[in-house]
């Protein structure tokens, strides 16, 4: 691949404030999913914990928490953030491996991937990894780039400790989300320069492995068959999705309203959670969808915007990586509820119920905005008014 320029020639005296759209569209989406959630969950809360706050309480709790880590990495320099990227590094992979210690991890549906924390809550490791193998990979591939001599670059320590974080979710049962991660990185990889035959050829490695996992359990099996076969199954595997669709289809244009009882998101299981989604099309119709999904443009025209203006190389690549991590599972999330993908277990940032996944897509947010903020590069002090960055080339060692 040849040489890019993956920041703009502009000066950069205007982007030393924060970028306050990209902070108004995290504020307004994370207000949307905040409601969102507590009106689509209230009955049911209301039924089962005798509290219709239950879920909304719990949730803004993990908000606060969320928005705490926002401020933190917003405003922590760049250079104190790679100073404690490999502490951050090495506690992921203890939390991962803590996922198999009876007594610390809790089950569910045979699966182990969350550790207990205080105030009966939990923290899924999965979400954990989404943030740090972005900070890592960023901060890897900038190293590389400023290594003089390209032939001494490569990416076979990223390309592993990729495969480990990997392999740790994928053996919590969590087969969605690795499938998920492995395919973020690869495009990862490809936008931060990694020549393309190598992505086929890790694929190809990955493919025969997630093939393997994938047929050696029957519900990943039924899963598919249900996707393949939507008319079928309507009481057990398809349940949720028509369900789903009912709902969709029963907001017509304008939707049922905020202060309606949402009968058709009411006979969804678990709705406020990776189904929330279908309760927001019922309320609000197709206005609101529309409405909803140019807010997330909003959202990744700034955030991409901030990638390509940062100076900063690492804080571009990060907060690419960020953006796109937030657009990709929303994507997914909605491609689930509408039909056009097989159920996983992504959930849809912002608006989902879980303490772990609103926390990491604030810190990540958080991240984005520091980025905005950058005008010089950690590795030198008298850049230039851009900085070209050449593809890396260094894995022709490995050929």
């Amino acid at each position: 691949m040849g040489s890019y320029n993956f920041f703009a020639d502009r000066p950069v005296d205007r982007y030393k404030k924060s970028d306050l759209g990209f902070s108004v569209s995290v504020i307004l989406l994370l207000g949307f999913g905040l409601f969102t959630l507590y009106f689509c969950s209230q009955n049911y809360a209301a039924r089962i914990f005798d509290d219709s706050f239950y879920f909304f309480k719990r949730q803004f709790l993990c908000v606060l928490v969320g928005l705490f880590g926002f401020f933190v990495l917003a405003f922590l320099p760049l250079k104190s953030i790679r100073r404690i990227l490999p502490v951050i590094t090495v506690a992921t992979l203890v939390i991962c491996i803590l996922t198999f210690v009876p007594g610390l991890s809790v089950e569910k549906n045979g699966a182990r991937r969350w550790i207990k924390m205080p105030m009966n809550f939990t923290l899924q490791s999965s979400e954990v990894v989404k943030f740090t193998i972005i900070l890592y990979l960023a901060n890897y591939f900038d190293k590389q780039i400023n290594i003089p001599v390209k032939e001494d670059r490569n990416v076979l320590n990223a390309v592993l400790i990729m495969l480990l974080f990997i392999a740790l979710v994928l053996f919590q049962k969590d087969f969605s989300t690795s499938i998920f991660l492995f395919s973020f990185c690869c495009l990862f990889f490809w936008a931060c320069g990694m020549k393309i035959r190598w992505i086929w050829f890790i694929g190809f490695l990955a493919a025969l492995t997630f093939a393997y996992f994938l047929l050696s359990e029957e519900y990943r099996i039924e899963r598919i068959i249900s996707f393949l076969r939507p008319n079928e199954r309507l009481d057990s595997g398809n349940y949720q999705s028509m369900a789903a669709k009912r709902a969709i289809s029963a907001g017509g244009f304008w939707g049922a309203g905020i202060g309606s009882k949402l009968v058709q998101s009411n006979r969804i299981p678990e709705v406020q959670a990776d189904y929330i989604f279908a309760s927001w099309a019922e309320a609000m119709g197709l206005g609101g969808v529309v409405s909803y999904f140019a807010l997330l443009g909003f959202f990744a025209w700034r955030g991409i915007r901030i990638a390509f203006w940062s100076r900063n190389r690492f804080a571009a690549f990060g907060a690419f990586g960020f953006v796109a991590m937030i657009i990709m599972q929303t994507l997914i999330n909605c491609g689930v509820v509408c039909g056009a993908l097989p159920s996983t277990g992504i959930p849809l940032p912002f608006f989902s119920l879980g303490g772990s996944s609103i926390i990491i897509t604030l810190c990540m947010c958080g991240f984005v905005v520091n980025a905005s903020r950058c005008d010089t590069d950690d590795n030198d002090d008298e850049l230039d008014d851009y900085v070209e960055i050449e593809s890396i080339e260094g894995v022709e060692s490995y050929e």
